[in-house]
């Protein structure tokens, strides 16, 4: 009985790695097929230009590569503009993206354009440094702009999808929950809230704040805001001289305005 067990244990072990023998080749040879095929980059064709072939090698290309980056043979030139714009006074360039455009793209759309963006600036910016360089103009520098204003528009897109998912979670408007306070001199503050190993009655630190005015206060702050609203009246006054001035040097001013 018990050799017969031990020759049951020892058929299993063998085909047990037979079959692992046979997993690892079929493996390494799809590897080896999908970065022979993938040296052409089908990802960047359209969809109506790949076959089966291309999409099965495709899905084997996503699972061995989930981060995208850029090609390694390139290297530097990553940073500098196409050769054929090179030596050019002006390059054609879109328009910059808008705030409607970027609402409708998804989450994860927006971040892959992140860094389309960001790429595309270094290479400008690259650009810039070397036309400074060379004492010559950066052939079309409305581009540094654009992609100043899409990078301001997509996080302010983005800060308002976090700021709408905070307040359907938490209710709360800021990122950080806080309260308008009021401190000694009687100036109102945002207070951020923090959090702390003791509760505030016990907490000797905490209780050293003080979050309100005093009574004898309150007639500097009247005074405060009267000194205010006199800087604010003469502010106004003296702008109104100086479009009186303005008028009578310049009576074609008048005319154009009525």
């Amino acid at each position: 009985m018990a050799a017969t067990s031990a020759g049951r244990v020892l058929t299993l072990c063998r085909q047990f790695q037979n079959a692992f023998r046979i997993s690892t080749t079929l493996s390494a040879q799809q590897s080896t097929v999908t970065l022979t095929k993938g040296r052409s980059y089908p990802h960047r064709l359209p969809s109506t230009l790949l076959s089966s072939s291309w999409s099965c090698n495709l899905d084997l290309a996503v699972q061995c590569r989930p981060l995208y980056t850029t090609i390694s043979r390139r290297g530097l030139e990553e940073f500098f503009d196409i050769p054929e714009n090179w030596g050019e006074a002006t390059v054609k360039s879109g328009a910059p993206w808008t705030a409607k455009q970027l609402r409708t793209k998804s989450n994860e759309d927006l971040h892959k354009l992140w860094y389309v963006l960001l790429k595309e600036e270094n290479m400008l910016l690259t650009i810039e440094q070397e036309s400074k360089r060379q004492g010559q103009q950066m052939p079309s520098p409305k581009r540094l702009k654009k992609i100043d204003r899409s990078i301001r528009r997509l996080d302010t897109v983005v800060k308002e999808r976090e700021n709408a998912l905070r307040l359907l979670q938490t209710g709360q408007e800021r990122a950080r929950p806080g309260d308008w306070r009021k401190d000694v001199f009687g100036r109102i503050y945002w207070y951020r809230f923090r959090e702390h190993a003791l509760p505030w009655y016990m907490n000797r630190r905490y209780k050293r704040k003080r979050f309100y005015t005093p009574v004898f206060v309150a007639p500097h702050l009247r005074l405060r805001l009267e000194k205010y609203l006199r800087a604010k009246t003469r502010k106004q006054k003296k702008e109104s001289e100086n479009q009186a001035v303005l008028k009578e040097k310049f009576p074609q001013m008048q005319a154009k305005s009525q």
